[in-house]
C-alpha cells in the first residue's frame, strides 16, 4: 500500500511541475502560434539558477524569484531578438529554438559541469508527513499545493484580467485583435516572459527532485509536448488535467512496464492526434 500511495503522490508532483512547464508553452503557442523548442531548456536554467542560488545559502524562496525573473528575461530577449526578426517563418522560428536548445545545453555543461547539481529540501519540508499510516514526502505535497495555486492565479489572469482579455482575444483571432487596437508586439513579449518564469519557477520546485543535469531538458520538453497535445490549445483547463494524466502514465509506466514506458506514453498522444488533431480540450487552430 505504501508503494502505490508514494507512486501517486509522486505522479501528482510530476503533474504539478509539468503544468507550470506546459501552462507557458500553451499560452506562447496559443498566442504566437510558435512551438517554442528551448522551453525545456529554460526549465533546465531555472533548475540550474536555483541550485546556484541555493549553494549560496539562499532559501528556495529566494531561488524561485531569482530563477523566475532570469529566466522570464532570457525569455523576452528571445522573443525580442530572435523570434520578431523571422516574423511569420514558422520554419526558421522552430529551427532557430532548436539551435538556441542546444546552445543552451552546451552552456550550461560549459559553465556547470556535466556532474547533477543537488537542490537542497527546504529543512522545513524534509522531514515526511504520515497521514492514515501511510508516509509522504512532505516537500511533493507542497509541490502539488503550489501548482495548484500557480493554476488558480493564471486562471484569474487569464479570465478575469484585460491582459488575460488581450491574450484570449489574440489567441482566438490574432487579425481582429490586431484590427481592434491590442498592442500585439507588447503583449508577444509579455506572454513570452511569463510562459518563461513559469518554466523557471518550475525548474526550480524541481531541483529538489530532480537535481539539475545536462539532458533534463530533453526529458521535461517531450512531456510539455503531450501535455500541449492531449490539452488542447488555448485551454488552460486542459493543460491542467493533461498535466496530471501524463504525470500519472509516465510515473505508473516507468513503475510498472519500465521496458514499454514510452510506449505507453506516446500511444494516447497518437491516438489523440488520429481522432481529435486539436486536443482533448482545445479548438482547432484558426
Amino acid at each position: 500500500m505504501q508503494i502505490w500511495a508514494i507512486q501517486t503522490l509522486n505522479s501528482l508532483a510530476l503533474g504539478g511541475l509539468l503544468f507550470m512547464l506546459s501552462s507557458g508553452f500553451a499560452l506562447i503557442f496559443g498566442l504566437m502560434r510558435v512551438a517554442n523548442l528551448t522551453h525545456g531548456s529554460l526549465f533546465m536554467i531555472g533548475t540550474y539558477v536555483a541550485a546556484v542560488a541555493v549553494r549560496a545559502g539562499h532559501n528556495l524562496l529566494v531561488a524561485a524569484v531569482a530563477a523566475m525573473v532570469c529566466v522570464g528575461v532570457l525569455g523576452g530577449l528571445i522573443e525580442r531578438l530572435i523570434l520578431r526578426r523571422l516574423g511569420n517563418n514558422a520554419q526558421g522560428q522552430v529551427l532557430a529554438t532548436l539551435g538556441l536548445s542546444f546552445v543552451a545545453a552546451d552552456a550550461c555543461l560549459m559553465i556547470w559541469g556535466g556532474d547533477p547539481l543537488p537542490v537542497q529540501t527546504p529543512a522545513l519540508l524534509q522531514a515526511p508527513l504520515r497521514l492514515f499510516g501511510l508516509t509522504f514526502p512532505m516537500y511533493r505535497l507542497v509541490v502539488l499545493a503550489i501548482a495548484i495555486v500557480a493554476a488558480l492565479l493564471l486562471y484569474l489572469l487569464i479570465e478575469r484580467t484585460r491582459l488575460g482579455a488581450m491574450i484570449r482575444a489574440g489567441v482566438d483571432d490574432m487579425p481582429m485583435a490586431r484590427a481592434v487596437g491590442i498592442p500585439a508586439s507588447r503583449l508577444f513579449t509579455i506572454v513570452f516572459c511569463l510562459g518563461s518564469a513559469l518554466a523557471g519557477l518550475g525548474g526550480t520546485l524541481g531541483g529538489p527532485i530532480f537535481n539539475a543535469y545536462p539532458g533534463l531538458d530533453s526529458e521535461m520538453l517531450p512531456l510539455a509536448l503531450i501535455v500541449v497535445i492531449l490539452g488542447g490549445i488555448g485551454s488552460l483547463a486542459g493543460t491542467f488535467i493533461a498535466s496530471f494524466i501524463v504525470g500519472f502514465i509516465y510515473t505508473f509506466g516507468i513503475f510498472l512496464v519500465p521496458d514499454l514506458a514510452y510506449v505507453v506514453l506516446f500511444l494516447p498522444m497518437v491516438v489523440v492526434l488520429a481522432f481529435r488533431p486539436q486536443g482533448l480540450f482545445g479548438r482547432a487552430l484558426a
